[in-house]
């Protein structure tokens, strides 16, 4: 067995593979894919209606663009040198992807709450972008250069020394580490002091019955709740799609726990819609699913969302799971502190994979396009202090902590990065901006227009 020392040694000999410092040197290369052509490849396997859309919200900010362009980040960390030291990325880890969420106990917690790009891969991917994310929603919000960069320090600071701490723990004392929401208190009374994101003790206590009470509405004719339609955002499907996604619900069922299973059981499906859903995943099959258990006042509302291979894919080798709904179930079981006990996938016709999870279960957002300077430092930090637990259950956290150090050497080559990076990032929002202008590109009709219903290609 490698004794705690040899996994040290192997962490400081990744040094020789990927300097610390050496994190800081990004300068785009002439063979640079253009972020355009990559985003357009993903296209090509959406929902052509719903494709328009997506580029309209990246287009929004270079925030937006950033969230939308994860394929484009990870082809531009794939040009570095790598650590080799690999754990289960998150794989698009940036400041909107951690929230507040209710465990299994019904406890809070503060963690990593998107999954999608999950895949096994060098550790400092997720930092870089977690670190770029930081500096592109500050300097969106006009903060000075030298405020986003030591925002962006902070995280990557508050990720190595997290690191550090828990290479010093057991095995099972890592395994329960959580970030429950005592952690936020500051953050919730520095909101409060600035008169920012005053709602966010709101947000953490949100339950599932909020986006019952936001998608749904009793209907008086029935007396039944059914999901409200909200072109082209949530629509409902036709009968087909109806048809299928009530057998896609028995084939989700059996990759359940015996105990979900009985749980499941005990209610019934009465109402479906598509739904449209963040930046990135514009344009992927997604619906929503409302359930009923005892009875009307008892819903449940659950998501069947479309898993594509991951934006890491090309960069770094196979994931283990050939079904990308599966690759994804694992990769956030295995991430997250306590994971959502309807987790699940299916494949659907045409070969589609399918994951299923709950809806909105108590998630709280931060409004991070809100944040003062040091409001968004202290939330990048609580960010990567959730990055390091994560990587600490699946990767080295011995040979993270060794390679990291006890100096800030890859906090600030880290911080390096960002700033570049969200140089070259705003350019290519610019880019996206100049072909929607231009008609290069197709730009979509106002999202208060429906889209056409029926059949979504399930």
């Amino acid at each position: 067995m490698t004794t705690p020392a040899d996994r040290a040694e192997r962490g400081r000999a990744a040094r020789k593979d990927a300097s610390r410092s050496s994190h800081g040197l990004w300068i785009p290369g002439a063979d640079r894919l253009d972020p355009l052509a990559v985003l357009a490849r993903q296209a090509a396997h959406r929902v052509p209606e719903l494709v328009p859309l997506r580029y309209e919200r990246m287009a929004a900010s270079p925030y937006a663009f950033l969230r939308g362009a994860a394929a484009v980040m990870a082809a531009d960390l794939a040009t570095q040198p790598r650590t080799g030291l690999t754990v289960q990325l998150c794989g698009d880890a940036h400041l909107l992807n951690f929230g507040v969420f209710a465990a299994p106990d019904r406890g809070l917690l503060f963690d990593l709450n998107d999954f999608d790009e999950t895949l096994p891969g060098p550790f400092e991917w997720d930092v870089k972008r977690l670190a770029a994310s930081v500096v592109v929603a500050a300097l969106d919000q006009g903060a000075p250069a030298a405020d986003a960069r030591d925002a962006a320090r902070a995280a990557a600071g508050a990720y190595r020394t997290s690191m550090r701490r828990l290479a010093r723990l057991g095995e099972l004392g890592v395994w329960y580490e959580r970030i429950d929401t005592a952690d936020l208190l500051p953050l919730v009374r520095a909101a409060r002091r600035g008169h920012v994101g005053a709602d966010l003790p709101q947000d953490c206590r949100r339950t599932g019955l909020r986006a019952v009470e936001k998608l749904t509405r009793t209907d008086t004719t029935e007396g039944r709740r059914r999901i409200i339609h909200d072109p082209p955002l949530l629509e409902p499907v036709g009968r087909l799609d109806t048809a299928m996604l009530r057998r896609l619900f028995i084939g989700y069922r059996s990759t359940l726990p015996e105990e979900q299973r009985v749980l499941l059981d005990r209610f019934r499906l009465v109402d479906v819609a598509r739904k449209v859903t963040g930046v990135g995943s514009v344009g992927t099959r997604c619906f929503v699913v409302l359930l009923e258990g005892r009875d009307a006042g008892d819903p449940l509302l659950l998501q069947i969302k479309e898993a594509e291979r991951s934006v890491l894919a090309p960069h770094v080798q196979q994931s283990v799971y050939p079904h990308q709904g599966r690759r994804v179930v694992a990769g956030q079981r295995l991430l997250q502190a306590a994971g959502d006990i309807f987790l699940g996938w299916v494949t659907g016709p045409e070969g589609h994979h399918f994951y299923w999870r709950r809806l909105r279960d108590m998630k709280g957002p931060a409004v991070v396009e809100a944040m003062p300077p040091p409001l968004l430092r202290a939330y990048a930090e609580l960010c990567g202090r959730a990055l390091a637990r994560a990587h600490a259950r699946s990767g080295d956290r011995i040979a993270l902590a060794h390679y990291l150090g006890g100096s800030d050497t890859f906090d600030r080559a880290v911080a390096d990065f960002a700033l570049r990076y969200a140089d070259r990032n705003t350019a290519d929002h610019a880019a996206l901006v100049a072909a929607l202008a231009a008609d290069r590109i197709p730009a979509a009709a106002r999202e208060d227009t429906a889209v056409q219903a029926g059949s979504y290609g399930l």
